[in-house]
């Protein structure tokens, strides 16, 4: 009664609604840069703000199938905004990077192929792009069968942020390692139903070609 109270709820919220509230942190993460009231590596802090809020958007988005497989609570509806809004802090994190604190495009190459932690969420970022791009019902519609494909790369995408997040720790930090746990454990029960799946359509071959 509870899950359906909920649900029933949760129907009643535009998916808009998410594209206002989403931005407000990293908003005042920005007005507190413009106001000095970052600390004194303004910049790093602004990077790091962006990227794991990203990072833990990239999370809800992958706790939506589990939420509502053990509990039947539905945010499915919810799942695009929240992907759409991921890429749009890993886009701010990579801007800030790239403008306030590499300040140079003939550095980029570099940074990407002397700095493994620049490499990794260099990866990640290019990889969201294309998920990005087709996130919309147009997309959905004409690549068929490929678009759920194509949108698994989310797994490596969370993957990739989740080890560029424990890279750029220092020394042993517990939260990166405990998103990047939390990752792996919603992708491990991702493995057990793709690979259920993959048996079942092999039993249904099996008997295809037997019959």
């Amino acid at each position: 009664m509870l899950i359906q109270w909920i649900n029933t709820g949760l129907r009643k919220i535009p998916t808009w609604v998410l594209y206002l509230i989403l931005p407000i942190p990293g908003l005042l993460v920005i007005a507190a840069g413009l106001t000095d009231n970052l600390g004194p590596e303004p910049i790093n802090e602004l990077e790091e703000e962006l990227g794991e809020f990203a990072l833990k958007l990239l999370i809800l988005g992958l706790a939506i199938s589990p939420l509502l497989h053990f509990t039947r609570i539905n945010l499915v509806r919810f799942r695009r905004a929240i992907g759409v809004m991921a890429f749009a802090y890993v886009t701010a994190h990579f801007l800030v990077w790239f403008v306030l604190d590499l300040q140079g495009l003939n550095q980029i190459w570099t940074e990407i192929v002397k700095r493994p932690y620049v490499t990794v969420g260099f990866a990640g970022f290019v990889a969201m792009i294309p998920l990005a791009i087709t996130s919309n019902d147009l997309s959905v519609r004409r690549l068929g069968r490929f678009w759920r494909i194509l949108h698994r790369l989310t797994y490596l995408v969370a993957i990739l942020a989740g080890l560029h997040f424990i890279m750029l720790s220092k020394g042993f930090d517990v939260e990166a390692l405990a998103h990047m746990v939390v990752i792996l454990a919603f992708l491990a029960l991702r493995v057990s139903k793709w690979r259920r799946g993959l048996q079942s359509g092999l039993q249904g071959l099996r008997k295809k070609l037997i019959g």
